[in-house]
């Protein structure tokens, strides 16, 4: 990127660390209090462009992109370890900045890379904002609040459950609108609530256009299963770090001493969702995939009450956090209702700034 496009405000850098070289946009004074934005999945910083342009005064905005996303070096993902590499990722770019506390805002499966990182090193965040978060326990496969497994091989998960024709789409940089799979009509149907059309439309398709596919990146490996819907989780590559055979942050409740957080979301996303439009169960339950085995062996996953479950339990244990949603918004709040977002992250950064100190 030459950063001839940025907004005014924002920079642009590379960050070589032990792990990774990796690509960042920063706004606000170098003094500020730094607030680190991990971007979610087939995205990159790129989303929280505008957010770091408009940063009250005394901010530091952080926003790297993820190994095999935007501009920062392409490595496997060891989906093995859930989100682990991620989280080291990030603490090697927090050394390396030499960032001892931060504040942290992670939208989507940033959301749950921002969770686990809480849980590597929680003495080094001030506060969590969860945009849009992931379930904790995963995408796909699931069945209730407990994030009970509906098979034992996690079928329904992982990289093969990825839309092929999205993928080769998204390899070939394909910018059309003229198929329903392309990367463009992705973007403006699930990330964001139709008829949202977003200002800059092709500077986050430029984003979502940069991750990296592959069996070690997105959407990674799979292997076949004898249960519905056929595919079960590889070893490597995004949405395998994302399988709840891997990833399991319900030990984000105990937590000690957990940061204040905020869950912010829209009323109206199709991704994150007890009735997500990319979760088999949900997908067998409208009859979009066929052989679906019914709603007692895999319901469509209750994303959003095991959000609130695993946060519920948090506060149990002496954690605080709080819940806004946001009206006619869909997964990106941040670029669908800038101002409204700003408003409560930028109050909630103020409360937390006060208690902190």
């Amino acid at each position: 990127m030459d950063g001839s496009d940025l907004l005014d405000g924002v920079s642009s850098e590379v960050v070589a660390t032990p792990r990774l070289h990796t690509h960042v946009l920063t706004g606000g004074p170098e003094a500020g209090t730094p607030v680190l934005f991990i971007h979610g999945n087939a995205s990159s910083s790129r989303f929280f462009e505008e957010t770091l342009a408009a940063l009250p005064p005394g901010y530091r905005g952080i926003a790297p992109d993820l190994r095999g996303f935007g501009d920062s070096e392409t490595k496997p993902l060891d989906a093995t370890q859930g989100l682990g590499d991620f989280s080291d990722d990030v603490h090697a770019l927090a050394l390396a900045l030499g960032l001892e506390e931060f504040h942290l805002v992670g939208w989507s499966a940033g959301g749950s890379v921002a969770m686990r990182y809480t849980m590597d090193h929680p003495a080094g965040v001030i506060s969590l904002v969860l945009v849009d978060p992931m379930s904790p326990y995963g995408f796909g496969g699931t069945k209730d609040a407990a994030g009970t497994p509906c098979w034992p091989d996690h079928a329904g998960s992982g990289g093969g459950t990825a839309n092929p024709e999205f993928v080769g789409r998204l390899e070939a940089k394909d910018r059309t609108e003229s198929d329903p799979n392309s990367p463009r009509n992705v973007m403006n149907n699930f990330y964001f609530k139709p008829p949202f059309r977003a200002a800059r439309e092709e500077v986050l398709l430029s984003s979502v256009l940069s991750t990296k596919t592959g069996e070690d990146n997105y959407p990674g490996d799979m292997t076949v299963s004898e249960n519905w819907p056929g595919v079960a989780p590889g070893e490597r590559g995004m949405n395998n770090a994302i399988s709840p055979k891997y990833c399991n942050l319900e030990d984000f409740a105990l937590v000690q001493p957990g940061p204040p957080v905020l869950w912010v979301r829209g009323d109206d996303d199709a991704i994150v969702s007890d009735t997500s439009l990319l979760d088999f169960g949900y997908l067998g339950q409208l009859d979009a995939v066929p052989g679906w085995p019914g709603e007692e062996v895999f319901p469509p996953q209750p994303m959003v009450s095991q959000i609130r479950a695993v946060l519920d339990a948090y506060e149990a244990r002496g954690g605080r956090y709080r819940e806004e949603v946001i009206a006619d918004c869909g997964h990106t709040p941040h670029v669908e209702k800038p101002e409204e977002f700003r408003r409560l992250l930028f109050d909630f950064l103020e409360e937390a700034e006060g208690r902190a100190g």
